[in-house]
């Protein structure tokens, strides 16, 4: 082995390590298009739709009470993704989001003090067995103070006393089809959407459920209508109107995009608890190690060798560091400091199996060094005691 293909075997490992971090490099196509027979609108892997302002609550209602109505159909039974999520941008918040796993759904809001600013955890419940056949499905959140129960297509769910969410947590830019801080975009076909400043009793429900399957559409008017109302049946165009309020319109881009992508989030804030976020863990050292290895090798058998194991690491850390800050304006990326954790880490175990190797088998690396320097080191094999 020579200096030059080590140095190329480095140069390989640096440009594989930056196209997966990258890539694709831009933002794609947003994948949102209108159906051709029935309403709706259809989400592929990347695709997103945002409100064009900000939705507001009624202050005549005051107890907090509220119902939200979703009308979809994903596009697998089993599947994982932001359904919609509100996004606060003054505080820079999500105080409510909804998210499919599996056949279920997560429903996810921050307590009050982290409205204000503290640093507490988010507050999320699961409903199972949401989607149990390809077909589209009405789902009814209502809260009181009290809690929170969850319908399917008119039918009781789950009621939860220790969560609740209120009207104002249903406030903000409202982002359909993806996370607002982060890409995490969910696939399937939307076809309504309600918000309401009240709680819609069982009986409420049930009806709501007949008017959606019969007529595809609400009443949005009167005063115990609906506060935000979405049909989804424009049939075409980059505007899906709201039929109360039509400066809330939810925009569609032509390109993906995440409405406020986060820069090197808080490790406490990446954490999902679940095999997909332990698995990119493991990727992202794997990722690591061979950077590690053959940059302390390379950087090891130069004639100013010393420190190798802390030059390396430092590089390591600041092509980790290059990539998240590059992720940033990535709409397909997520910018956060675990990735500089565990990439450093996965150097550092690359380093750590060169010096292994170093020293079970000293002849070869002295080999590799004779070959990188020959000239030096046939001076100082021949010094003679």
């Amino acid at each position: 082995m020579t200096r030059s293909s080590v140095a190329a075997i480095c140069l390989l490992v640096l440009g594989g390590i930056f196209v997966a971090g990258l890539w694709p490099f831009h933002a794609p196509k947003n994948e949102v298009s209108w159906g051709s027979h029935s309403n709706g609108l259809f989400f592929g892997k990347y695709g997103s739709i945002v409100s064009a302002g900000v939705l507001k609550p009624d202050p005549q209602h005051a107890d907090g009470s509220c119902s939200l109505e979703i009308w979809l159909e994903p596009r697998l039974v089993a599947s994982k993704g932001t359904v919609l999520g509100f996004y606060l941008p003054d505080g820079r918040v999500v105080p409510f989001a909804i998210r499919q796993y599996q056949s279920g759904l997560v429903f996810e809001h921050p307590t009050q003090d982290k409205l204000r600013g503290a640093k507490t955890a988010v507050t999320a419940v699961y409903v199972d067995k949401v989607f149990t056949h390809q077909k589209p499905v009405l789902v009814t959140i209502a809260s009181n103070p009290t809690g929170t129960t969850v319908y399917a297509d008119g039918t009781m769910l789950r009621k939860f006393v220790d969560f609740r969410i209120s009207r104002q947590d249903l406030t903000g830019r409202l982002v359909v089809g993806n996370a607002p801080v982060a890409a995490n975009s969910w696939s399937g076909r939307f076809r309504g959407l309600a918000i309401y400043d009240r709680e819609l009793t069982a009986d409420e429900v049930s009806q709501h459920f007949s008017n959606w399957m019969q007529s595809e559409q609400l009443d949005g008017a009167g005063n115990d209508g609906p506060a935000a109302l979405y049909l989804f049946n424009e049939g075409g165009g980059n505007v899906v109107r709201n039929q109360v309020d039509s400066s809330t319109g939810l925009l569609i881009p032509e390109r993906f995009f995440v409405l406020h992508g986060q820069f090197l989030e808080r490790p406490w804030d990446e954490y999902r608890p679940g095999w997909h976020y332990w698995k990119n863990v493991g990727i992202n050292i794997a990722g690591f190690i061979p950077l590690g290895f053959f940059f302390c090798a390379y950087i090891s058998c130069l004639r100013d060798g010393n420190g190798a194991v802390a030059k390396t690491i430092a590089v390591g850390f600041i092509v980790s560091l290059t990539i998240e800050v590059l992720q940033a304006f990535l709409p397909t990326r997520d910018s956060g400091m675990t990735d500089l954790m565990t990439n450093s880490l996965g150097t550092a175990l690359g380093v750590m199996v060169f010096r292994w190797l170093e020293n079970l088998q000293p002849e070869m690396v002295l080999k590799l060094r004779g070959r990188i320097q020959p000239e030096f080191h046939r001076q100082v094999l021949s010094i003679k005691p």
